[in-house]
């Protein structure tokens, strides 16, 4: 089972879960960080800022989730622009270190099987970072999706597609198509973190904590992870039926152990 932690608000998830990645920094200075983005990472990255305050960050390394399919990395919402503007720039972390997958048409054949090469090469993500569709999704893997996929090509659904549709002018410029990491590449990760505020998550949240183990919810693949923490809000939390269990345990935790 996933540990459970439930907390008051976005920005209380968001120190939480920047402490523990301080503590990792601390820990091992060329710390390889899974990167996530959309709006749920935010107040992480906004509260590491004062976390990694005297750090030498300059070794540490990321990886990003996902990216479009055939869009500029100069633009804005490009996750590479995202990635640069949200996380490396605010962290001063060293920009050739932090990866993105390559996007690009040309070669797209092949970007899936160089991009898990690279995290391969980087010894592993150690901390990974995700946020949770209303539908399930974790990265772009959407309901389906194999528990042993690996990063790939995916046709992205209607629904993710106008969730995402706030970051553009209109929907018709969202693209229809992705690569991202596939669930088995983000379970070879040594500790997931997975974030979710509001009550239009909670019962994405619910069926992959609590549900049975489905491709319907491919988040319901953390529950084969040995080190998964599972970050909410109390909206968020509100359909887990064993959420009092969740907060005594949180409770009686011994602080050595961290998230």
């Amino acid at each position: 089972m996933a540990e459970v932690v439930i907390v008051e608000n976005s920005a209380a998830a968001g120190e939480l879960v920047a402490a523990e990645i301080a503590r990792l920094i601390r820990r091992r200075s060329d710390a390889v960080l899974g990167l996530a983005t959309g709006s749920t990472p935010l107040p992480v990255y906004s509260a590491l800022r004062a976390q990694l305050d005297g750090l030498d960050v300059s070794r540490v390394r990321g990886f990003a989730l996902d990216e479009y399919v055939g869009i500029d990395p100069s633009h804005p919402e490009s996750y590479r622009s995202v990635i640069t503007r949200e996380v490396v720039e605010p962290l001063g972390l060293t920009p050739a270190l932090v990866h993105v997958p390559d996007g690009s048409e040309d070669g797209i054949e092949h970007a899936g099987a160089e991009y898990d090469a690279k995290i391969r090469a980087a010894g592993g993500v150690d901390l990974q970072l995700l946020g949770i569709g209303t539908d399930g999704h974790i990265g772009f893997n959407e309901p389906g999706s194999s528990f042993a996929s690996r990063t790939r090509v995916k046709t992205l659904t209607e629904q993710t597609r106008e969730d995402n549709a706030r970051f553009f002018d209109a929907l018709d410029q969202v693209p229809r198509h992705c690569i991202t990491q596939g669930l088995g590449t983000i379970l070879e990760a040594r500790h997931l973190v997975l974030l979710a505020y509001g009550e239009s998550k909670a019962q994405a949240i619910a069926d992959a904590v609590e549900g049975p183990l489905a491709a319907i919810t491919p988040a319901s693949a953390i529950q084969l992870h040995p080190h998964a923490t599972v970050v909410v809000d109390e909206a968020a939390a509100s359909r887990l039926r064993l959420a009092d269990y969740y907060r005594y345990t949180f409770a009686n935790k011994p602080a050595w152990q961290g998230i």
